[in-house]
């Protein structure tokens, strides 16, 4: 029987006004906003990882939670999984995540843990049907047991490869059964220490034909979801071959992959590879492979992934802003890959941490559509580019007769300003 969470509200929209802290003042969810309600354009989804498997340890010292459903037997995983549901329906969130390692305890072999996972997955099928939860996506943890300290598809020991590649089968036919929207690849240790000891150029020819492999069996099972890359840089290895947008993005390409594979793209990795999330997000939608979100913020007097809960809703609107504009998530939505402090012990922490973070990104998203309705920003944005309209085809021209027209036509160029101040004051008056 569930019971971490006995005593919390169910929790309801109550309004900006609302001094209640088990409610939420912008989420909404049956409120309709550019023709959508918001519980459609947020898609909200709890990552299993940090709100049920995290110890709340960090790199200086270890555990620091109790939970009743942690332990290394099937019994524990049921009962994770029963809390899990508890906590969906309490915060209305219509999704979860997960990784394998998750939501079954390691087998002694391969096989046992490809037979834990089936067995879990039924449990949670269960309940879903019971809540009408769904799954956003699913995912395989190749990063935390010591046979992945080099990488999973990169490794140069085949048979990492080969476990890894048994793994995601098993994961992605785990998805496939629980009509998961989307499955996730990468966000581990795909990358290199030294180039001492690396053979770069082959490392990403494993890491393309292992990606082209998942590709061939998802549509030889018929599953229906997009298959995910989450960028990530630096961490944990120092350069990991999914740094950003651009990197995964030209990765893609090269092995043939552009329209077959998607981003799932996270806040704190952005800012991490020395991007805004909003321009990961702009550039995703501009190459054609935007496609959900992670979404969480680091601190940023911290050099790393802190994998905090939002809270700054200026930086949400901009980044909902780009995802409004590239049309909403499709089989996409908004994925708190977010865990509550080391110090925020109280099953109360963990819900109210959601829903902060539910209503920052409601509040955001608002003000973003608030922002695309009212068009003065992309007013803006096409009054610069307007001499374009009038220009021809420069681009379809050569280098000659662009030359020979610069200088028929006596062209003297004048400076024009990007008015950046007046636009950052534009954008405030949003919030």
């Amino acid at each position: 029987m569930a019971g971490y969470f006995d005593g919390i509200p169910e929790i309801r929209y109550e309004g900006p006004e609302s001094g209640n802290e088990f409610a939420f003042r912008h989420y909404d969810a049956d409120a309709v906003v550019m023709g959508k309600t918001l519980r459609d354009h947020l898609r909200f989804s709890v990552a299993w990882w940090h709100s049920f498997a995290w110890p709340g340890g960090d790199p200086f010292g270890g555990q620091t939670f109790e939970r009743p459903w942690f332990g290394d037997d099937m019994d524990h995983a049921r009962l994770k999984a029963d809390e899990a549901f508890e906590m969906f329906r309490i915060l209305g969130a219509p999704y979860f995540c997960w990784h394998d390692a998750d939501i079954r305890p390691e087998g002694a072999t391969l096989a046992e843990s490809l037979s834990r996972l089936d067995e879990i997955i039924d449990h949670i099928g269960g309940r879903m049907e019971q809540t009408g939860v769904k799954c956003l996506w699913g995912t395989a943890n190749l990063f935390s047991n010591r046979r992945f300290m080099a990488g999973a598809a990169t490794n140069p020991d085949p048979e990492v490869f080969l476990w890894s590649a048994a793994t995601v089968k098993g994961c992605l036919d785990a998805t496939h059964r629980l009509n998961g929207e989307n499955y996730v690849l990468w966000g581990g240790r795909e990358g290199y220490e030294t180039l001492l000891n690396t053979d770069l150029k082959r490392e990403r020819e494993q890491a393309g034909r292992f990606l082209s492999m998942v590709v061939d069996y998802k549509h030889r099972i018929g599953f229906g979801g997009t298959i995910l890359i989450e960028p990530k840089p630096q961490e944990p290895t120092k350069h990991q071959y999914d740094y950003d947008v651009a990197t995964v993005y030209g990765f893609l390409k090269d092995f043939g992959l552009e329209n077959e594979v998607k981003l799932n793209i996270e806040q704190g990795h952005a800012i991490l590879a020395g991007h805004s999330f909003e321009h990961e997000l702009a550039l995703a939608a501009a190459l054609g492979v935007f496609g959900s979100i992670d979404m969480n913020k680091n601190d940023y007097q911290s050099g790393w992934d802190t994998d905090q809960f939002p809270t700054n809703v200026p930086e949400m609107m901009l980044a909902y802003y780009e995802v409004l504009k590239a049309g909403g998530f499709t089989t996409g939505g908004t994925n708190f890959d977010a865990k509550v402090r080391r110090q925020s012990l109280d099953p109360e922490d963990l819900i109210l941490a959601h829903v902060g973070a539910m209503d920052c990104c409601a509040a955001g998203l608002k003000a973003a559509a608030r922002m695309l309705e009212d068009g003065r920003l992309e007013a803006a944005r096409a009054e610069r580019y307007a001499g374009w309209d009038k220009a021809g085809d420069l681009l379809g021209s050569d280098l000659g007769a662009l030359a020979e027209r610069a200088l028929s036509a006596g062209i003297d160029p004048q400076p024009r300003s990007g008015r950046q101040e007046r636009l950052e004051n534009l954008v405030n008056r949003y919030l």
